[in-house]
């Protein structure tokens, strides 16, 4: 068969990675670049190979499968522009800063081509595997799961460029741009958010229109709580954590890598303070990690986005979906405009399916 042809789509800060994860997938092929400003897209050109269209159309005529890698407002313009041309559409996170618009670019893609959105921490083996033994109920019953993405990000970066931080173009702040992977891995674990009680603020950065600190009240459809807390405004900036608890466990993600897993019916159930309080991570993490399989090593920047590459390459040439599909996404942009809702109503509880219910009206009336 064939090898895929991909074009990216804007030429920014994550168009390199887009890049090499093609260049190193099997079975696709870079054939070259778009982006508004002609420049950008002849130095990726230069940097990465492929062409340099001098427009979007052009390029669609001349590959299998575009990378969107625009501002996150303008995703659902170039989707909707592929799938009328036949063209599979990969997309960056989020989905879309509206969940209308997200729809609308689902709507047109099911049928036609294939669609995912980015969600590159899905293929961390420990994330996978802490998935599995929810399911699996190794923790007991799951009663909490906090998410926390304390990330860090100067003013010079918000001022690099004159979308970030506009609710038009970048949809949000910490929660839109940074929090959604890790929110996205909360809810991917324990099977969906829904509710959320919410307080946002912009704190730290001026000349930003979105939130730097977000903190909200978590109710999964599992029927566990927990905290979610986004920033970046923490220096130095700390990596994104999750813990899940359940009736007889706990397990521990930092930065994709499990680094506690103390689990055990029988000792939870014994005495009246169980084990006690634990002051480090469990002793057999370095020699055993999650379920008995020695644990993974953190990948180079990169690698998550070449797997999930690799994995949409491979959904078109044997007509599968991929492992995250446009639909999926939807999730966690609806618990993020679910936090935002909340905050606008004073930290009212706010469910996901009143967003959905919302989006749903407006797309039937476009």
């Amino acid at each position: 068969m064939n090898a895929v042809r991909f074009g990216v789509v804007g030429c920014g800060a994550i168009c390199g990675v887009h890049a090499d994860g093609i260049k190193g997938s099997d079975g696709a092929e870079l054939v070259g670049f778009f982006d508004v400003v002609p420049e950008r897209s002849a130095e990726a050109s230069n940097r990465h190979g492929g062409h340099a269209f001098a427009s979007l159309e052009e390029l669609l005529g001349r590959v299998d499968a575009v990378c969107v890698c625009v501002p996150s407002g303008t995703h659902a313009e170039v989707a909707l522009a592929a799938a009328d041309q036949g063209v599979h559409v990969l997309c960056e996170k989020p989905i879309e800063v509206t969940l209308a618009k997200a729809l609308r670019m689902v709507e047109a893609c099911e049928g036609r081509v294939k669609m995912g959105v980015i969600s590159q921490h899905r293929f961390a083996p420990d994330i996978q595997r802490l998935r599995e033994r929810i399911l699996q109920g190794d923790l007991g019953k799951p009663i909490a799961c906090d998410i926390r993405i304390k990330w860090y990000r100067t003013q010079a970066y918000y001022d690099s460029g004159d979308w970030r931080g506009t609710w038009e173009q970048d949809g949000g702040g910490c929660l839109m741009n940074q929090g959604v992977h890790y929110i996205d891995m909360g809810q991917w674990i324990m099977g969906g958010i829904r509710s959320v009680q919410a307080q946002t603020r912009t704190l730290a950065h001026e000349r930003i229109e979105v939130e730097d600190i977000a903190n909200a009240l978590l109710e999964f459809e599992n029927g566990a709580v927990g905290v979610l807390q986004g920033s970046t405004s923490y220096y130095p900036g700390f990596v994104e954590k999750i813990e899940v608890h359940g009736t007889w466990g706990t397990a521990v993600i930092e930065g994709d890598l499990l680094k506690v897993d103390e689990v055990d019916a029988e000792a939870a159930g014994q005495g009246l303070y169980g084990k006690g309080v634990m002051s480090q991570p469990a002793p057999n993490i370095a020699v055993h990690g999650v379920g008995g399989v020695e644990s993974s090593v953190a990948v180079p920047w990169g690698e998550q986005h070449r797997l999930q590459i690799q994995d949409f390459t491979e959904a078109i040439r044997t007509d599968r979906d991929p492992f995250i599909t446009g639909r999926d996404a939807l999730q966690p942009l609806a618990a993020i405009l679910a936090v935002y809702e909340s905050a606008r109503r004073g930290g009212a509880k706010v469910t996901l399916e009143e967003v959905a219910a919302s989006a749903a009206q407006k797309t039937a009336g476009t």
